[in-house]
């Protein structure tokens, strides 16, 4: 699994990329916990509960079905979220599936339950280019800095790029006066 600093990049990216006025900082926020939350079923393992098992790591949190509950609950949350249904639907459904099409990209594991409750198998991405992040004490060493370097390549510099480009369009888009006042080109 990429480390949990890499699992809120997409949200972040995508809440600057798009900005206030689209999505709120509470919904920015709540697409954080929405794409690190999936990661709660490594308690599984203190309850004597399988990897491979549907309740084990990367099993039904880590499906569309799971990511599709999420963003249903954001929806009840719409009022505090500061956001509409279909934003808030939206934004935790990318947020949520964002993770486990992350974990699709390391190079452990078993792969992701995807498909949970219709398929118990799990995926890969074609290519995985992250190493699996070290867990507890082991996040400190020296496999770490190889784990979070890969993140920053192929996670971090995109979701960046796709941040500032997005930021650039809005800004762009919002600063044209023939775009915000209803004028066409030609000034009618």
């Amino acid at each position: 699994m990429p480390t949990i600093f890499t699992h809120a990049a997409l949200p972040l990216a995508a809440g600057f990329g798009l900005g206030v006025r689209t999505v709120s900082p509470r919904l920015r926020m709540a697409g954080v916990v929405a794409a690190i939350v999936p990661d709660l079923d490594v308690l599984a393992f203190g309850f004597g509960i399988p990897y491979a098992a549907a309740l084990g790591h990367r099993g039904m949190t880590h499906s569309i079905a799971f990511a599709m509950l999420i963003a249903l609950c954001g929806v009840l949350a719409v009022p505090w979220l500061k956001t509409s249904r279909v934003m808030a639907c939206g934004f935790l459904f990318f947020a949520a599936v964002s993770h486990a099409l992350l974990d699709s990209l390391t190079n452990g594991g078993l792969g992701c339950a995807l498909l949970w409750p219709f398929s118990s198998e799990r995926f890969f991405a074609p290519w995985q280019v992250i190493p699996v992040s070290p867990i507890g004490t082991d996040f400190f060493s020296s496999r770490a800095i190889v784990v979070l370097a890969s993140e920053l390549k192929w996670v971090w510099i995109p979701c960046i790029a796709v941040a500032v480009l997005l930021a650039g369009v809005r800004r762009y888009r919002d600063g044209n006066p023939s775009r915000s006042h209803g004028v066409d080109q030609a000034g009618r």
